[in-house]
């Protein structure tokens, strides 16, 4: 008897409480409901105008890759028409570092884009026991945040299409060295590394030896 007037209180209890959830606006179910992830606020995408332009009328679109949601997407900014690919390399890789350290713009800013470039960032040409293509850089590249790092190598990448290889070096990569007597590493940018900018940039000896113009 006791076993039996126990179940019924449970029952009641149940009955009890699902009365309770009806009255609450809440269904009830018996199958799990898996909601998914939750939806990002950041969409990532830049409403309105689509070439940001911080220098003079006469420019070129680049492609800028800077952080959202964790991962690299790419912007689109303005240089000055003269530091365009294949008229002069050192000057180009520097306009895109300089858009790499500037703030966002408000409409990157609401879109969720932001950069771990941090100025001073200079660029300078390859010296005359570099590898071909060489860009060196005024920071040790393994010393910059991981991050950073990533967004470098994809904006110097991928800005060099149709620029004649200014950039890169045979392999698609662009090559990279710092201001100490350390030898450049090629490094690449793939779905790997703007998927996953925090990881450690896949680095391979450059493809082509000997000095390169700048």
């Amino acid at each position: 008897m006791r076993g039996t007037g126990r179940r019924a209180g449970l029952a009641a209890v149940a009955a009890l409480g699902a009365v309770l959830l009806s009255a609450c606006g809440v269904r009830t179910t018996s199958v799990p409901v898996d909601a998914g992830a939750a939806p990002s606020r950041m969409p990532c995408e830049v409403q309105g105008k689509d070439v940001i332009t911080r220098s003079a009328p006469e420019s070129v679109p680049v492609r800028i890759y800077l952080v959202c949601a964790s991962e690299l997407a790419a912007v689109q900014r303005a240089v000055p028409l003269a530091e365009r690919p294949g008229v002069a390399r050192v000057p180009f890789a520097q306009a895109l570092l300089d858009e790499l350290q500037a703030d966002p713009s408000s409409q990157e800013h609401e879109a969720g884009f932001t950069t771990y470039v941090r100025s001073p960032l200079l660029v300078t040409g390859a010296r005359p026991d570099d590898p071909a293509g060489t860009l060196r850089l005024s920071t040790q590249p393994e010393d910059l945040p991981g991050t950073a790092l990533a967004q470098i190598v994809c904006t110097l990448v991928e800005n060099d299409a149709g620029g004649g290889s200014v950039l890169r070096d045979g392999s698609g990569r662009v090559v990279l060295g710092g201001p100490g007597a350390y030898r450049p590493h090629a490094y690449g940018c793939d779905r790997r590394v703007k998927a996953d900018p925090d990881a450690p940039v896949p680095t391979a000896e450059p493809s082509s030896a000997g000095p390169s113009p700048s």
